[in-house]
């Protein structure tokens, strides 16, 4: 089969690309603005890649088009289709379909499906689990929304290993909506036998009207379960027990309070796991926060789920590198470190940086350059919550290009610790001149950030 995947260059959908091509189908894919590390992997892998949504893609005669989310309907301001391949491929009927439905058909049937859903975390949580089952050498398969250092790619198809009745494949399972024409969430497709619940707070303003409405979202996840299956719940967040009043068919099993059935006690860098309130493992690792602490609890119970006790996980997780982009160290220059963060929710910034201040203790300077750029984020729903998230940092700097709210107005609070500009020239000037040797610079966006880490580590190492 030959798939053309619109959109190819998205963390999910470049996962979808690197699973088709694993499984033998021709891939081609195009994007707009295409960055790493998904565009890395794609040409690593020999996919090609087409920049733009021209109309001349339909020459490629795929057997179907496999449509991305951030392809839409939209019109520009002069009346012209913002994706005319798109509207090319309605005129002509022509067969397409979203990725998470292609991925139930042609890769999840038949597997049992271990499914990472939450605001926060999924992306390393997924991660956790898929290694804490190779270490066990059940060979899992797996799709990330990042790349996880343990294994360099973010997707594989994995095999059915020995003693186990389905072959398993864990899965970042994302509420954000499905394709412009299927308005479910993606997770609704990938029917877990295993689902964590990681935590849940609002989110994506651009899709979701308040808090309950996601938790509508989550608990038709929550039905896709079946009897035998399992759903594993962060038993701090409000927000999940709500979802679970809604009804549950399934075998629930809590994690994160003292009580739960896992817990964890101590630092979250060097911790106890606590199973039914027995220990029954240790982590030491070289993660920080207590964001990372908990996600590892929720990968823990759901590895239990298809027989890795708690002990050999928690030892697995000794050898857990991390995923790209999740506090990556990018260099260091003139005594200063830099490091590259995918944070963009308040509470995803506010967790970050509270784990670096843990590392670096009370006397080193934080730094950190952050940029609004979430779909809820440039629409402001959030912008109240940035002093609070941010109050760990010694000095903030925020990139405002593109952004309709005043961050400065909203920083106010913070004073003179905090500077914003339109400009990433200017930007890096400002926090050229301001750092020192010793500090710790932590750059935050879901998206390139306009490549200021390397921008930043030339400025540093220009100085006198």
């Amino acid at each position: 089969m030959h798939i053309h995947i619109l959109g190819i260059c998205g963390t999910f959908m470049g996962g979808l690309a690197a699973l088709a091509r694993e499984a033998g189908h021709r891939v081609t894919g195009c994007d707009a603005g295409v960055y790493p590390p998904m565009s890395e992997q794609l040409r690593a892998l020999g996919i090609d890649l087409i920049e733009g949504y021209g109309t001349g893609q339909l020459g490629l005669k795929p057997d179907i088009f496999v449509v991305g989310n951030v392809v839409s309907r939209v019109h520009l301001a002069d009346g012209t289709p913002r994706f005319p391949l798109m509207e090319a491929i309605l005129d002509a009927g022509l067969p397409y379909t979203s990725g998470p439905q292609w991925l139930m058909e042609h890769v999840l049937q038949g597997r049992h499906v271990l499914a990472v859903a939450g605001t926060h975390g999924k992306t390393t949580t997924t991660a956790m689990l898929a290694w804490i089952l190779e270490a066990a050498g059940l060979a899992p398969g797996f799709l990330v929304g990042g790349v996880p250092m343990n294994f360099g790619i973010s997707a594989r198809l994995g095999r059915q290993a020995p003693g186990q009745a389905r072959p398993l494949f864990v899965i970042e399972a994302d509420e954000y909506d499905t394709a412009f024409f299927d308005k479910r969430s993606k997770f609704v497709h990938y029917r877990p036998r295993t689902a964590v619940l990681n935590n849940l707070e609002f989110d994506h303003a651009d899709i979701f009207d308040d808090l309950a409405a996601i938790e509508r979202r989550f608990h038709h996840l929550v039905r896709t379960v079946p009897a035998a299956g399992r759903v594993v719940v962060n038993r701090r967040a409000e927000s999940l027990a709500r979802v679970l009043a809604q009804g549950v068919w399934s075998e629930v099993v809590g994690f994160g309070l003292p009580g739960s059935d896992l817990a964890a006690h101590g630092e979250p860098h060097d911790f106890e796991v606590l199973h039914h309130g027995q220990a029954a493992g240790r982590v030491r690792w070289a993660l920080t926060g207590e964001h990372n602490q908990t996600n590892a609890l929720a990968a823990i119970a759901a590895a239990e789920h298809v027989g890795v006790a708690p002990a050999q996980a928690a030892e697995a997780l000794a050898g857990f590198q991390n995923v790209r982009r999740r506090m990556e160290l990018r260099g260091t220059a003139g005594g200063i470190t830099v490091y590259d963060d995918f944070a963009h929710h308040p509470t995803a910034i506010h967790t970050t940086l509270d784990g670096l201040r843990r590392r670096v203790g009370p006397q080193a300077r934080i730094l950190a350059v952050f940029e609004p750029r979430s779909n809820t984020m440039k629409l402001g729903t959030m912008k109240a919550q940035l002093p609070w998230a941010l109050e760990t940092a010694d000095l903030a700097y925020c990139y405002t290009k593109g952004l309709d709210w005043n961050a400065a107005e909203a920083l106010a609070p913070m004073g003179a610790r905090a500077a914003c500009s339109a400009d990433l020239d200017a930007l890096v000037g400002q926090i050229r001149q301001a750092a020192r040797p010793g500090d710790h610079i932590v750059c935050m966006s879901n998206g390139s950030f306009g490549g200021i880490h390397a921008m930043l580590l030339r400025a540093l190492a220009q100085r006198p």
